[in-house]
């Protein structure tokens, strides 16, 4: 079942991201706890988890901007979606970003950015089935 990230789910979903690109699951802090504050607070940041049996299976975060552009609709940007190791394959992620489109088109949004990091055929032809291309844009990161 898909819902909003709840302020009980912290812990769980930092463990979740060990099974993204994280090594180690990140010391209570006041900074970790502020941002999971402004988290749960902004109305225009859906952090969506996927449970199955009391656990979190996966997760993805859609932030919906503000755009002064394209007849001033907003667009969603997708991140962080996840999945852990031993629920793959089980349509987890795919049901994450199937809500978050629902939200950025409730939302009026024009279009949805997703960026990723991996090379793996398989993950790339998942985003494809799932409705994302990686021919309209071209993207660059600059890391801080």
């Amino acid at each position: 079942m898909v819902r909003e990230a709840r302020p009980e789910d912290l812990d769980e979903l930092l463990r979740l991201y060990l099974d993204l690109h994280e090594t180690r699951v990140p010391e209570d802090s006041p900074a970790l706890r502020e941002a999971w504050a402004r988290i749960m607070a902004d109305d225009w940041h859906h952090l969506l988890v996927d449970e199955v049996d009391g656990r979190l299976a996966a997760s993805c975060t859609c932030v919906i901007i503000p755009n002064l552009t394209r007849g001033a609709r907003p667009y969603a940007l997708i991140e962080n979606v996840v999945t852990r190791a031993d629920c793959r394959r089980q349509g987890h992620a795919r049901a994450c970003l199937d809500r978050a489109r629902e939200i950025a088109a409730a939302a009026g949004c024009y279009k949805m950015m997703l960026l990723t990091g991996a090379k793996d055929a398989g993950t790339l032809r998942f985003y494809e089935k799932c409705g994302y291309n990686g021919a309209d844009k071209t993207a660059f990161v600059q890391w801080l």
